[in-house]
């Protein structure tokens, strides 16, 4: 119980200032005047200005309340490291026992994991959600046991108390780590690509391990190559990628005896292989209005560098304009398709047919450039289905149909059949484009002898046909009105779309790989794809870095579209398996937040620390011991951590006496004026 005066005036203090100053006038006035009783008039007022005041005694029935110290106990990835965490949970547990001992005190203990995602150690969110949860005027200190690596120092609260830090480990403590310091995105297919990397060694790196470090690079999980790189200091190293799409880099260096952890001894890249420059041979056989599409859709795309072969004027026309007229310069046909025919990655034959221009030596070539490697579209007119077709030269050997040289000069909508729904060249474009397509006026009639049908049209005849020939590819359009979609005839069509599509498929663009595994990662999760032309797959087995298999089933989510989600539990490479189909992705980042710096070092929360006044100790120089101190002073020293008490108390009950009852008031004013009244009359 305790008691303190308190006053309630009746008038505000400035009418109660008032009357004082009135009650000092009357009384200096009767004082200069001689009148006897001035004391006693001078008494009654200070009575009844004390009562007017209103004086009471207020005792407050008050509980003590405990004080509160928070315990943070870090429990990250990198505490778990050589034997702290068994050092932390045993200073947790011999300062939750002092803690306990002493009187009026509570600990709240608070176990910090690792952050969502790769966020690292969150140790001052923990703090200031704790905070948030308890009242301040209560919390006497916060211990923090960690190794001083965390990454939220922005969010450090303002601390009603000290802050002390008990660091884990030893000073004996060494790592090795390696950064990638610059890896570019992307990269040139047959260019070499330049990466810097570093070796840093921190902490107390044992005599004998310093100066040099071997270097293992991997790509795509193939063998490793060896290369020595020198510690403490930026190294070049050039790549050159093996394929378009995504390559996957993983470079390593060996742990070493004593090292914290191999967990940051590598790192994965992840680039993606692209083409420098799409070539495309054009060759056109007649002026026609889908010429300039082809030609308008290959100039639109800055990556393609087009040679577009117009013939205007076939050698059967005789019409007396001298030669040296036709043209200014000679069209270089012997150097394109003798000499540098191989420089190309797609040659098209837009309604070419045989008329002695290319000799069949240029054809034969174009053939041979097919089954090593090449790719050939021809976009087929009535001239395909004429004795001078294409069809009948050195060039049937690798196309996919024959024609029967049956043309249908009629309206018909071209439509996807079932295997080209599943084709990732025509896949979804029924879906992309709203209402119907507009109609073709013209096809014509071929048998296919091998390849896939993707696209139909009059009467379910084969429209378009893709195949593989050798190491090559060749695709065969059998009608030359695509360019009516992009006229807008009848509403038009996808015809940009498939065109493109048409075009990256024959220049093996690895997005479009009719049988292809892929998978995309996010974090520790991976959501892996199987593209296929078959209605049904099989499972994909995925192999962790650490060697075990797991086998996924997929699930169809459109047609020849396969999918699903494999969450791993490690950080690194991992490889996938269906059948003949090979590929690797990394899961995590380059280097795990929480290893790249792993050495204890408090360096980081000494300010927030200092500014409580509080202390950073190391768990291995022992436990120190707890004193009080009071609010503002050191609290730490040699062997010692301070709490400051905080006397926080309860208030219960109050209650509130006056001081001067009015009848009190009345009798002593009464009295005091009639006693000086008397003494002025006796005088």
């Amino acid at each position: 119980m305790t008691g303190n005066i308190i006053f309630d005036p009746l008038l505000p203090w400035v009418v109660l200032a008032i009357f004082a100053g009135l009650v000092l006038l009357g009384t200096v006035l009767a004082v200069w005047r001689g009148l006897a009783g001035w004391a006693w008039r001078g008494m009654a007022g200070i009575v009844i200005l004390a009562a007017l005041s209103g004086p009471s005694l207020r005792q407050e029935d008050r509980t003590p309340l405990t004080d509160i110290v928070l315990l943070v106990e870090d429990r990250s990835a990198s505490q778990r490291l050589a034997d702290r965490a068994a050092q932390t949970e045993e200073a947790a547990n011999t300062l939750a026992d002092r803690i306990a001992a002493r009187p009026n005190t509570e600990l709240r203990r608070i176990t910090v994991g690792d952050g969502a995602g790769d966020s690292g150690t969150l140790l001052m969110t923990a703090v200031s959600e704790a905070l948030a949860e308890e009242p301040r005027a209560r919390i006497a200190g916060v211990i923090l046991l960690s190794d001083g690596r965390l990454h939220d120092l922005d969010q450090a609260p303002g601390l009603p108390a000290p802050l002390h830090l008990l660091l884990s480990g030893t000073p004996q403590d060494w790592d090795r780590r390696l950064i990638v310091k610059n890896a570019p995105a992307f990269g040139i297919l047959g260019e070499e690509v330049t990466l810097t990397l570093r070796i840093e060694d921190n902490g107390a790196v044992p005599e004998g391990l310093q100066g040099q470090a071997e270097v293992a690079i991997s790509l795509d999980g193939g063998e490793p190559i060896q290369v020595t790189a020198e510690t403490g200091r930026d190294f070049e190293l050039p790549v050159m990628l093996a394929h378009g799409g995504r390559n996957v880099i993983q470079f390593s260096t060996p742990a070493q005896a004593g090292e914290l952890t191999e967990r940051n001894n590598s790192a994965i890249v992840q680039m993606n292989g692209v083409r420098d420059r799409l070539r495309v041979l054009l060759v056109s056989g007649e002026p026609h209005p889908g010429g300039r599409t082809w030609r308008n859709l290959l100039k639109s795309d800055s990556s393609v560098d087009l040679v577009h072969f117009t013939i205007l004027r076939p050698p059967s026309k005789q019409d007396g304009v001298p030669v040296s007229e036709l043209s200014l310069i000679a069209f270089p046909t012997r150097e394109l398709f003798l000499e540098k025919i191989e420089d190309f990655d797609l040659i098209i034959f837009d309604r070419y047919k045989r008329r002695g221009i290319l000799p069949t030596l240029y054809i034969d070539n174009v053939r041979d450039y097919v089954t090593k490697g090449g790719a050939v579209l021809i976009a087929a007119g009535p001239d395909f289905a004429s004795a001078d077709s294409l069809y009948r030269s050195p060039l049937a050997e690798v196309l996919p149909a024959r024609p029967t040289a049956r043309v249908f000069d009629e309206g018909y909508r071209p439509k996807v059949t079932d295997l080209g729904k599943r084709h990732p060249v025509t896949a979804g474009l029924e879906q992309m484009w709203e209402g119907d397509w507009g109609r073709w006026m013209r096809q014509i009639d071929v048998t296919p002898e091998r390849g896939q049908v993707v696209m139909s049209g009059v009467e379910d005849r084969p429209l378009l046909i893709l195949d593989r020939v050798g190491e090559g590819r060749v695709a065969l359009l059998a009608s030359d009105h695509a360019w009516l979609w992009n006229r807008g005839f009848e509403g038009g069509g996808p015809q940009l779309e498939l065109l493109r599509r048409l075009a990256h498929w024959m220049m093996k663009e690895p997005d479009l790989e009719e049988e292809a595994l892929t998978a995309e990662a996010v974090g520790q999760t991976m959501t892996i794809v199987r593209r296929t032309l078959s209605e049904t797959t099989g499972p994909v087995t995925v192999t962790s870095p650490d060697g075990s298999e797991t086998d996924v089933t997929l699930s169809e989510t459109s047609p020849g579209h396969f999918e699903a989600e494999f969450t791993g539990a490690d950080i690194g490479l991992y490889r996938l398996t269906s059948g003949d189909l090979t590929n690797v992705i990394g899961l995590g980042p380059a280097a795990p937040r929480e290893f790249e710096q792993t050495i204890a070092d408090g360096q980081a929360l000494e300010p927030l620390v200092e500014e409580t006044r509080g202390g950073v100790r190391r768990l291995s120089d022992g436990l120190p011991t707890l004193r009080d101190v009071r609010a503002g002073r050191p609290a730490a020293g040699r062997g010692w951590i301070g709490l400051t008490p905080r006397d926080a108390y309860e208030t219960r009950n109050v209650t509130q006496t006056p001081l001067l009852p009015p009848w009190l008031v009345l009798l002593l004013s009464a009295f005091l004026i009639l006693a000086g009244w008397l003494r002025e009359g006796r005088r």
